[in-house]
């Protein structure tokens, strides 16, 4: 549990100990995963939301297509009275080729409005066909032309641009050849060598040729408005997947540091706890038989120990409590105030040496230097010896304060198994406070850590 380095393999007892608290902590970790996975599906799963996440590029057609068939629909039953009912009863009065050839080509254009949104291409070649009937055969306009206008605004609406421009084409040869081939008809009450002719011809071919342009236009801006639209819900769509992304980063960073803020947490409670527990349990053993009447104040220790480690447990596990309703005990974290009572609980082997007045410190940086100091003190009762000594030195200046733990035990000579986190997590620490850390054996023998914390960064 401490740093490599000084870290030796641990006692039995104290191993099943750790394992138990890493197992619980590993089941706490993935409930707490597990719970947030089913918080995230659960948010997913509001209604529109993968519409909102995941927008298609459209053209704009219509969500409900059953509501746009019965609109085609009903355009097609107001055609076919106004264009289609009149050639039948024609074809009954004066039955004649013209006749039925309007009423053929008329009932071909007005069907193919069925499928201006699926297929427009195809009705702008079924009215073509019908308009070419009407161009041969029948010398007169037909109602049925209405259904240009509505072929040209759909070719333009749902079709591509360059494929659309065909109905430009077309539309542009038929309102030559139309007027051109009525031209009799329209005429047949002017004289031939007026102007009114020509002028009725030339009006005619303006009238058809707006009929196919100004649908057209129509039909490319709302594609085009469309289209825009589709790429700026996309377009936002995904800064709404990047927000998402960032705040779930963000989230990971902090449950990550919440994590290994615990870990440090219960690594400096349960080493330190339990080492001085073993140390004093194994002298107390062999001081209850050369005086038996010190035996009480040794178990008098290893209980205030325990207590300690109990209560410092206890204010850990109230901040991991996920029902609000229930209150967790909070007890002040251990700061300066505790240090000498730390040495104190840790044996005789260990000394305190304080110079300077101690200031008043903030919580954060109070815990910090105690941490330091437990977590050095722990790896001495392990790693050192069990005839190795101790200093504490605590140096208390106006702008900073100075901890140094200097033993005499093994130094380098340990070498640990690389699973501990002591070292590291004192640096942590310390580098948070904007401190410095040093640690590392010594010359003839022995190790030391020093700890340089600055005082005005906390306030």
């Amino acid at each position: 549990m401490s740093s490599s380095g000084r870290d030796a393999t641990a006692p039995a007892p104290q191993q099943r100990s750790g394992s138990g608290v890493r197992a619980r902590l590993t089941r706490f970790s993935t409930t707490r995963s597990t719970r947030g996975a089913a918080r995230s599906e659960e948010q997913l799963s509001i209604p529109g939301m993968e519409e909102v996440l995941n927008p298609e590029l459209g053209d704009g057609r219509p969500q409900d297509s059953e509501r746009a068939l019965w609109v085609d629909i009903t355009l097609v039953v107001v055609l076919t009275v106004l264009t289609v009912v009149p050639y039948v009863t024609s074809v009954i009065m004066h039955p004649g080729p013209e006749y039925v050839a309007a009423l053929v080509s008329s009932m071909l254009m007005v069907g193919s409005v069925t499928i201006r949104r699926e297929q427009p291409m195809l009705m702008m070649g079924l009215v073509g066909l019908g308009a070419t009937i009407q161009l041969i055969i029948v010398p007169w306009p037909v109602l049925s032309l209405l259904t240009i206008p509505i072929a040209s605004y759909s070719v333009a609406r749902w079709t591509g641009g360059p494929q659309s421009r065909w109905v430009l084409w077309v539309g542009a040869l038929g309102a030559i050849l139309g007027p051109t081939r009525w031209h009799a008809a329209m005429t047949a009450d002017y004289p031939a060598n007026g102007g009114t002719p020509w002028m009725l011809w030339f009006l005619s071919m303006t009238v058809c040729a707006g009929l196919v342009i100004t649908p057209y236009a129509i039909g490319r801006r709302l594609r085009e408005a469309a289209l825009i639209g589709s790429q700026q819900r996309m377009a936002k769509a995904q800064r709404y997947r990047s927000i998402l992304a960032e705040r779930e980063q963000d989230a990971r960073v902090i449950e990550e540091r919440t994590r290994n803020e615990i870990a440090r947490e219960l690594h400096d409670i349960v080493a330190h706890s339990l080492s001085v527990m073993i140390v004093q349990a194994e002298g107390g053993k062999a001081l209850a038989l050369k005086k038996p009447e010190k035996a009480p104040e040794v178990l008098d220790i290893i209980a205030d120990t325990g207590r300690d480690a109990l209560v410092e447990m206890r204010r850990i596990v109230g901040v991991l409590r996920q029902d609000p309703s229930e209150k967790a005990a909070f007890s002040p974290s251990p700061g300066l105030t505790d240090i000498p009572e730390l040495v104190e609980h840790s044996g005789d082997r260990i000394s305190l040496t304080v110079t300077g007045e101690r200031p008043e410190v903030p919580e954060a940086l109070g815990l910090t230097a105690y941490r330091v100091v437990q977590e050095a003190v722990t790896n001495v009762l392990k790693h050192a010896g069990p005839t190795a000594h101790a200093e504490v030195a605590v140096h208390y200046r106006p702008t900073t304060m100075c901890l140094t733990i200097t033993d005499d035990g093994h130094g380098e000579a340990i070498q640990g198994d690389g699973r501990g986190h002591g070292l590291q997590g004192m640096r942590e620490r310390v580098t948070s406070m904007g401190g410095q850390l040093d640690t590392g054996p010594l010359a003839d023998r022995g190790f030391r850590v020093r700890a340089l914390l600055p005082l005005r960064s906390g306030r």
